[in-house]
């Protein structure tokens, strides 16, 4: 899912601090990455009055990112095949409102169709408002999802303007086959190069908590059990580039590896996919992003 939500929280990430150094945000996916990911917040802080006149001005950006692979949240949702991953976001005032969607160039469900596939579409509605050094984020996404149930969540967001950006964000899934607690710690942090080149470096560790029938447990022979998952999950790390090619537009490569971070999280990422029985993933693709 959103994004593909850690995949596209890097890549949020990476844009916003640069245009405006101000939002705490939001995967994947929706990887996706990161993924998707992988839709995430990022926090920044304003100070004086140039930080509240650039706050009141609307902005705008649109990405579009090609993956090698779609993971999200330690899960594998696409199979041998790029994935081509959307995304537009508009803001104002600290409100931001993101459509983020996912297309598989080669859908697999247990056979490869060899068609193209638009799999997700994702919208959020976001507010993030900083106090100080502190930010705070909440918000609301809609998971439409093809071939099964759509799942919806809310999630609050607590971030510190520092070296590293720590930024907690709790998500509580409100789909009634899917309830359940997600917990994301994420750190990033960018290095100037030469010609306003930024190396970024992220990292990102969660955890889950199941509330219903569907995220369980499973043994060594990745066997389902009637308990459920509440453990440690997922871990991701990347580093990518940010290459301006002119005020309003840049290209975004990045590389990732996505890893359980307990025994338990091994076997159920493998054992709950439909694609693999493999847990830990390395992909990567670039982003051409614009904003405004």
């Amino acid at each position: 899912m959103a994004c593909g939500l850690l995949y596209q929280n890097i890549i949020n990430l990476i844009v916003t601090r640069r245009i405006h150094n101000m939002q705490l945000k939001r995967t994947v996916v929706r990887l996706a990455v990161i993924v998707s990911l992988i839709p995430v917040l990022s926090l920044g802080v304003f100070t004086g009055m140039n930080a509240h006149a650039e706050e009141e001005r609307p902005t705008a950006s649109a990405d579009v990112g090609i993956l090698s692979k779609y993971v999200w949240r330690g899960e594998e949702l696409s199979k041998d095949s790029i994935v081509v991953q959307p995304s537009l976001t508009v803001g104002y005032r600290g409100v931001s409102v993101n459509l983020w969607g996912n297309l598989d160039t080669d859908v697999y469900d247990g056979a490869y169709t060899d068609k193209a596939k638009w799999t997700e579409t994702d919208f959020t509605i976001g507010y993030d408002r900083s106090f100080g050094l502190v930010g705070v984020g909440l918000g609301y996404i809609y998971y439409a999802l093809d071939g099964t149930v759509d799942s919806q969540e809310f999630y609050v967001s607590l971030g510190l303007d520092s070296i590293a950006t720590p930024t907690l964000t709790i998500y509580k899934e409100v789909t009634g086959a899917l309830k359940g607690w997600y917990v994301a710690l994420q750190v990033s942090h960018s290095f100037e190069l030469p010609k306003a080149i930024s190396l970024d470096l992220a990292a990102s560790a969660g955890y889950y908590y199941s509330d219903n029938e569907s995220y369980v447990e499973y043994t060594d022979g990745l066997t389902a059990t009637a308990e459920p998952f509440r453990d440690f999950k997922d871990g991701l790390i990347s580093v990518g580039l940010t290459i301006p090619l002119d005020r309003y537009i840049s290209i975004i490569p990045v590389i990732a590896y996505s890893f359980p971070l307990t025994d338990r999280a091994d076997n159920f990422i493998a054992g709950s996919s439909t694609k693999s029985d493999h847990s830990d993933f390395f992909y990567g693709g670039i982003t051409l992003s614009m904003s405004f």
